[in-house]
């Protein structure tokens, strides 16, 4: 199915999963991450996207030999053999890049994330250090699920978190620390919070 062309102004969301090996880019490394096309927004009417099933996934070669024990135990991947076979960090930050783009059909892509501030932090830093094009969000076009439940559901931040979640927003995905199964989980919840008219 041939999908149209979106106008420049329509918002084009990707939810985004990064798995890393320590808290900062630089001095740590990206081990792997994923983009779920999450929908569209013109303004008007929100479409959820219809190929949730469409995604970007790539396990990346470590940029650094410091990592946190800590952060392999919880998202299980092996560095010693994504050092050999990751993929090398222009290729694949370039490759997404140009999926993203391709996707948003014209229109403005928007990375979304919960929280946001995490991966917003590696992607970016990534796509300005690696990719030939820079970073397709530009530097600031992003969406934070958690701070949009805390507005729109008249919370404190505090308890805007995924165990907070109210029903009406829990997805069908677990969260499992596999970059793929939780930007899809993520998907879930921003269509469900966008469609959602609060408690």
């Amino acid at each position: 199915m041939t999908r149209q062309p979106l106008a420049k102004d329509v918002d084009v969301y990707f939810s985004a999963d990064v798995e890393t090996d320590g808290p900062i880019p630089g001095p740590y490394s990206m081990l792997s991450f994923a983009l779920v096309e999450a929908g569209t927004f013109d303004g008007k009417k929100y479409d959820r996207s219809p190929e949730i099933g469409d995604h970007f996934y790539a396990e990346l070669k470590p940029i650094s030999d410091a990592f946190q024990p800590e952060a392999l135990v919880v998202n299980k991947l092996d560095r010693e053999r994504l050092f050999r076979e990751g993929r090398e960090p222009v290729e694949v930050m370039t490759a997404a890049a140009e999926w993203i783009q391709q996707r948003s059909r014209g229109g403005s892509p928007v990375l979304v994330a919960y929280p946001l501030v995490f991966d917003w932090t590696w992607l970016y830093w990534y796509f300005i250090r690696f990719c030939r094009s820079g970073s397709p969000f530009n530097h600031s076009r992003c969406y934070d699920i958690k701070t949009a439940l805390s507005v729109k559901g008249q919370r404190q931040v505090v308890t805007s978190g995924r165990d907070y979640l109210p029903t009406a927003l829990i997805p069908n995905i677990s969260h499992t620390h596999n970059a793929l199964d939780d930007a899809r989980e993520q998907a879930d919840i921003f269509a469900n919070l966008f469609e959602w008219h609060g408690e």
